[in-house]
């Protein structure tokens, strides 16, 4: 169940339940909630019965306190995306050629059937790794990097960089005396070195499936 068909007042109520009831393990009252809202507890036992109605919201008959969320409702801020695009896959090695493929990969469903993972509202997408440049980063030849779709970075951050616009690596970016080196975790692998590229992305996080 999610939010799409409640209104901003119900949100509210809603939020404000769930909050208290995280804090202090109890409900609010229906009066505690009028008073929050600036409107009648008429109007908000009105509120009330809509969302039990929708399915978001439950209710003890005639106990105090005792509102609550339905099990399995999410709140914009509990729903988070965890199907991100997998667009290829990215050498950790020398460089290959950028590929495209859209495919996607249920971050959540990978790491725990069924479960659900907490994490940010940036676009995201995600890269299938080959290679072993990056191994003393952690990542790992058959890794997938999980990547916020960026045009920019900071030295140090890992990259998905494009090469003359042909040639995709998976690299740490440094920006050293007017040029750009992209650096691998490995010592057997040398610096790229060049005047300029086209960064894609930046890595935010690692999935790594065991068999």
């Amino acid at each position: 169940m999610t939010s799409s068909n409640l209104t901003p007042k119900q949100l509210k109520i809603l939020t404000r339940i769930r909050d208290l009831r995280l804090a202090t393990g109890c409900s609010p009252t229906m009066q505690e909630l009028a008073d929050e809202l600036g409107v009648s507890k008429v109007t908000v036992f009105e509120h009330v019965q809509a969302l039990i109605r929708k399915g978001a919201l439950r209710r003890s008959a005639h106990k105090a306190r005792s509102l609550e969320l339905e099990a399995g409702f999410a709140l914009p801020d509990e729903q988070v995306p965890t199907r991100v695009p997998l667009v290829g896959r990215i050498a950790a090695g020398s460089p290959i050629e950028a590929v495209e493929n859209r495919e996607f990969l249920d971050v959540a469903e990978l790491i725990r059937p069924g479960g659900r993972l907490g994490g940010r509202g940036a676009e995201l997408f995600a890269l299938e790794v080959r290679g072993d440049s990056m191994i003393d980063a952690g990542i790992l030849d058959g890794d997938f990097v999980i990547c916020e779709q960026r045009q920019s970075a900071h030295n140090g951050e890992t990259v998905v960089a494009l090469i003359d616009n042909e040639e995709a690596t998976l690299k740490r970016f440094y920006r050293k005396r007017g040029r750009i080196h992209l650096e691998p975790a490995n010592p057997a692998y040398e610096p790229i070195i060049v005047d300029d590229c086209r960064i894609q992305g930046v890595v935010i996080g690692l999935v790594r499936r065991y068999t």
